[in-house]
């Protein structure tokens, strides 16, 4: 059985970690992930206690490069999809900031999103 909807951006807030992953519907299987945990990314933040808008940003564009390298920017033509209401709705008013610039991030870095949440006609 194949989904239409294949591959699904997958996001997880605290207050002082932001994770980004993008994960394939079919196998359950994490296929490209970022996150404010790793290392490299730690150190050139300087988040502290808690991340903001920027760090969000910076997640997005490390997995954005990171599903290039795999060859997955366009979700195999079907396109990566997120419900931005739906996660804002989950993780509270005030990570809507976090959440728009990691999805920011990865389209204008070339990724093709398709956002569930626009037939809607409410986007944020």
């Amino acid at each position: 059985m194949t989904l239409t909807k294949r591959y699904v951006l997958r996001l997880f807030i605290s207050i002082k970690y932001i994770t980004a992953n993008v994960v394939d519907r079919n196998s359950g299987r994490i296929v490209a992930t970022s996150s404010t945990a790793e290392h490299d990314i730690k150190q050139s933040l300087e988040c502290g206690r808690s991340c903001n808008a920027k760090a969000a940003a910076v997640v997005g564009e490390v997995l954005a490069r990171r599903l290039k390298v795999e060859g997955l920017n366009e979700g195999e033509g079907r396109g990566i999809h997120v419900n931005v209401n739906k996660e804002i709705e989950k993780k509270g008013f005030k990570s809507q900031t976090k959440i728009l610039a990691v999805v920011n991030a990865l389209k204008y870095n070339g990724v093709k999103l398709v956002r569930d949440d626009e037939d809607d006609g409410n986007n944020p």
